[in-house]
């Protein structure tokens, strides 16, 4: 291994790594999956809540196994390509960056749309070049403000629930647990929230960089879920007790009309900007969870080789940061990708569910082998029970890596004859 392809420094701990999980998970689902997700199931959201939080755990606790025994950043990339294969390595790792960089611009320009209506693209991209300068800074400079924007949004939440179930408009009834939309609808409803708890694979992808990975890795996976499952629990019903579930699926910006209705409209505002700093947690552990699958596959020549390069003072991935960061900079830019990202959730499911097959080979005993199929079966289903045009466009992107990888497997074989 050459100089400039060395390993990233390790100096993550079990509460930065459980920081940096709880950051993209908050900041990617709590503000914007509730509404969709209503709409979808009705008043048997909480019972899709709960699906998802089950695939969730079974990914997690497979992901954890894997990150133990392979602590190198790219995450899932890793564990396909060292228990699958080649293929399966590149397709997972292909569905993570192509579709998490779409979603570093949408986040981006989330961020826009709640700072200053209008110029959404001007801020998105001044978001994305301040925070690729802090993680070009260093892990730690990442961590660190990941932690405060995590305090931030964590206050704002906790306020949102303390008004709406303290408030004399809260009713249990408007909870309903049930199935009224049918299976279809909760299924669907629990794939747009998975969305909301895929942000732990963030501390995988970050493998490298943790101290400790076989004990640090497989503590702070399970703590950075359940913290977010038991935050969008409490949300969802405080939520859901005010608005309803017909209410909560017609909201725009469902916190905010929450406490609205809850008669605090005052707390309006300061929900728009918890919304807007955690949707920067959400952008910030985005880049660096695709900066570092990006290093990982460069390594393997399925990305330009250059990418790999590490800095030889702060020990981080610095031209992948820059890559990244530039890609994205461009759609913030000139597209507007919020709506056009529905292959993202697909292509997060498919992620996790080459993970979970890699979970499934590390043990022959039976009992090994039930957390990985249950996770297995979770993905598959909630792929395909998401909108149409979201698995249309999901499996295009895949079909297209394939594709790229079976040209680039050709015209190799053809170089080496």
């Amino acid at each position: 291994m050459t100089r400039t392809e060395s390993r990233l420094r390790r100096t993550l701990g079990v509460r930065d790594a459980v920081v940096v999980g709880l950051g993209s998970m908050i900041g990617a689902g709590v503000f914007s999956a509730l509404g969709p997700a209503a709409r979808a199931a009705g008043s048997g959201l909480l019972v899709g809540l709960a699906l998802a939080a089950l695939v969730a755990y079974c990914n997690a606790m497979s992901s954890a196994r894997l990150a133990a025994l392979y602590p190198a950043s790219g995450g899932t990339y890793v564990y396909g390509r060292e228990r699958l294969g080649d293929f399966w390595g590149y397709l997972a790792g292909w569905a993570f960056v192509v579709g998490k960089t779409a979603s570093c611009a949408a986040m981006a320009l989330t961020v826009g749309t709640y700072v200053w209506p209008g110029q959404e693209h001007a801020v998105a991209v001044a978001a994305v070049v301040v925070l690729t300068a802090v993680n070009y800074g260093g892990i730690q400079k990442s961590a660190w403000l990941t932690r405060a924007i995590v305090a931030v949004v964590l206050a704002v939440l906790a306020s949102v629930v303390v008004v709406c179930l303290g408030s004399g408009q809260a009713e249990a009834g408007r909870l309903g647990i049930g199935l009224p939309s049918g299976v279809g609808g909760v299924l669907q409803a629990a794939g747009l929230l998975f969305f909301a708890f895929a942000g732990y694979a963030r501390i995988a992808t970050l493998g490298e960089e943790v101290r400790d990975p076989a004990r640090t890795i497989p503590r702070a996976i399970p703590l950075a879920l359940g913290i977010a499952l038991a935050v969008y629990a409490c949300v969802a019903v405080a939520v859901l007790s005010v608005l309803g579930a017909e209410g909560l699926g017609r909201a725009s910006a469902p916190l905010a009309e929450a406490v609205k209705a809850a008669g605090v409209p005052a707390l309006a505002p300061v929900v728009r900007a918890g919304a807007a700093v955690a949707a920067l947690g959400s952008l910030l552990a985005l880049i660096l969870g695709v900066s570092r699958t990006t290093l990982a596959m460069a390594r393997d020549r399925h990305l330009p080789r250059a990418l790999a390069a590490v800095h030889p003072r702060s020990q981080i991935p610095h031209r992948a940061e820059l890559a990244v960061g530039a890609v994205v900079t461009v759609l913030a830019a000139t597209v507007d990708v919020r709506g056009a990202i529905g292959f993202s959730s697909f292509g997060v499911l498919a992620y996790y569910a080459v993970a979970n097959a890699s979970a499934w080979t590390l043990s022959p005993a039976p009992r090994s082998r039930v957390v990985p199929v249950v996770g297995l079966l979770g993905c598959v289903t909630l792929a395909f029970a998401l909108p149409a045009a979201s698995v249309a466009v999901g499996a295009g992107v895949l079909a297209v890596g394939a594709g790229a990888y079976g040209v680039r497997r050709w015209a190799g074989r053809g170089g080496n004859s």
